[in-house]
Formats: structure tokens, C-alpha cells, sequence
């Protein structure tokens, strides 16, 4: 097998602590979610989506937002990012001073206006002022494009779409989009094909994957990326999370299972394996659920 054409260091980036958690119905305390970054701070991972800065009346598990930002003991060369929708939630972010803004679009109009009530244009022109704003004080900007593959509305979406939406978000300056299947219907084909068409206004090192495990194809769509030399994607710890907006979309990739792939590639990811499925069982005891992750599972059970 010729793994010459995969990267040689891929970086993940665990969005557990928000896009994971943010869907759990159960308060978790400011406390568990500050110590959730250190444990994956200090297990190798080096971009961390913290939380975000969104009306608590539309999510309330992030309520506390500022107080776990002000709670994390910061490493060097770790990039803690946060979710921002629009100017509001900038301007309360940047108070507390993240590495990294990201925003996100739908590939899917109809997605857009039941998830965010209004169209794929209207989103994006909502972004232009957050995206100006957070550049001009050198924050990075990270977009993402949501129902990149398929869309519980829709149905498929054309790579077309994607493309759209990835030059709209080139020209308000994003600085890096991520191709996601939010309800994880994506097959390596066409997450192909969905990347490529990113990859029209954006070079390689600048598009991610973030693709959830719904039909079990999660893993099968990050070789399928690697394949095409695609080195950064968001995963999360334990496979938390879901998508409130779609029916029995589950969790984003487990970061334990991309990780297990990765080192078994040859492929460098600077993570701790053992520190990660630590991690993963602490936040889940918190939770009072069993492991999303097979990879956690299985060496657990080889602990005893």
C-alpha cells in the first residue's frame, strides 16, 4: 500500500468541549469543563474549541462561557478557539481573548434558515463585520461549512454548494474553512468531492474535515481526506456530541478513534493515546455515560 501520499503530522482539532457538549441536555459545571481542556491540553492536543458565545436562551450549556475561558491555565502553543454567530457574540468573546473566532455557514439553505433563520447570503454578510473585527486585532478566523454532504431538509448537497459557500467565505476574509457533514450521511466519494470543491478558493493546509459518525462512515471519510493530503480535522473527545437541528445524528468522530488510525498509518499526531482515553472517561463519569469511543472501549477493557 502506498501511504506516501498521507501526510506525515496530522493536526486534530478536539471541539469536545464545545460542539460535544453544548447538545447534553444535563448542566455540566464551569469546573469539569475548564479541567476537560487541561486533560487534553496535557494529553498533546494543540487547537482546543472551547466553547462558544451564543445566546444562553438558545444554548444555556454554554451560559458560562467567559468564566471557563478565564478559568484555563494557557499553554504555549496550544489555540483556544471559540464559537461566535455574530457581532454580539464577538464582541463577548474577544473580552476574553481566544486564539482563534469561528463561524459557520450552511451549504444548505434551508439548514440556514431553520438553524440560524436566515439564508446562506444573509449568514455570510452577518459574518463580515465579526470576521473584520477579529482580524483587525489578529484573531484568527476559522469558518465552517455545515450539511457540506447532506442535509436532514435537502437531502444531498451538490459540491457545488460548498464551493459557493467557501468563495463567499474567502471573500469576507475567513482565513481557514472546515468541510463538515453535520449528520454525518457523508461517504468517501463525495466528502471528496466536497473538499475539492473548498479546495477551489482555499490551499490544502487551510481545509479541515469534521465529519460525524451517524451511518459508522466517520473514519472511512478521514482516510478518504488523507488521501487527498488533508492534515487537520476536528474531532472530539469520547465522541461527544450530536446535532440538536438533526434526528439522530450523533457525535462528531471520536478523537481516541482518529488517533488510533493515525498512529496506525505511521501518521504523527503529538497525542498521548492513554491521556486521551483518560480524558474522554473523565468528562463522560461527569456526564454519568458510557464511552463514545470504540477505540476507548476496547483498550479499557484491555486495563481491566
Amino acid at each position: 500500500m502506498n501511504t506516501s501520499q498521507f501526510p506525515s503530522h496530522v493536526t486534530l482539532v478536539d471541539v469536545g468541549p464545545r460542539d460535544g457538549l453544548q447538545n447534553e441536555k444535563q448542566a455540566v459545571p464551569a469546573a469539569d469543563k475548564i479541567a476537560l481542556v487541561h486533560r487534553l491540553q496535557a494529553a498533546g492536543l494543540k487547537e482546543i474549541e472551547v466553547t462558544s458565545f451564543v445566546s444562553p436562551k438558545w444554548v444555556p450549556q454554554m451560559a458560562d462561557n467567559a468564566e471557563v475561558m478565564a478559568g484555563i491555565a494557557r499553554q504555549s502553543g496550544v489555540r483556544y478557539s471559540v464559537l461566535t454567530p455574530n457581532l454580539k457574540g464577538y464582541e463577548a468573546a474577544a473580552t476574553t481573548r481566544p486564539d482563534e473566532i469561528v463561524v459557520f455557514g450552511a451549504a444548505s439553505e434551508a439548514f440556514s434558515q431553520k438553524n440560524i433563520n436566515c439564508s446562506i447570503a444573509e449568514s455570510i454578510a452577518r459574518f463580515e463585520p465579526v470576521v473584520s473585527a477579529a482580524r483587525a486585532a489578529g484573531i484568527k478566523v476559522r469558518g465552517a461549512i455545515s450539511c457540506a454532504v447532506g442535509c436532514p431538509y435537502e437531502g444531498e448537497i451538490a459540491p457545488e454548494r460548498v464551493a459557493l459557500v467557501a468563495r463567499l467565505m474567502a471573500e469576507i476574509g475567513v482565513q481557514h474553512v472546515g468541510v463538515a457533514d453535520t449528520i454525518g450521511v457523508g461517504t468517501p466519494l463525495k466528502v471528496q468531492r466536497a473538499l475539492a470543491a473548498a479546495l477551489q478558493h482555499y490551499p490544502l493546509a487551510e481545509v479541515s474535515g469534521h465529519f460525524h459518525d451517524t451511518y459508522g462512515m466517520a473514519l472511512a471519510n478521514v482516510y478518504a481526506s488523507l488521501q487527498m493530503g488533508i492534515h487537520t480535522f476536528d474531532t472530539s473527545v469520547s465522541g461527544l456530541g450530536g446535532c440538536p437541528y438533526a434526528k439522530g445524528a450523533t457525535g462528531n468522530v471520536a478523537t481516541e478513534d482518529v488517533v488510533y488510525l493515525l498512529h496506525g498509518l505511521g501518521i504523527g499526531t503529538g497525542i498521548d493515546l492513554d491521556a486521551l482515553i483518560d480524558a474522554g472517561q473523565f468528562i463522560r463519569a461527569s456526564l454519568g455515560q458510557p464511552s463514545g469511543s470504540r477505540v476507548a472501549r476496547a483498550l479499557l477493557a484491555k486495563r481491566g
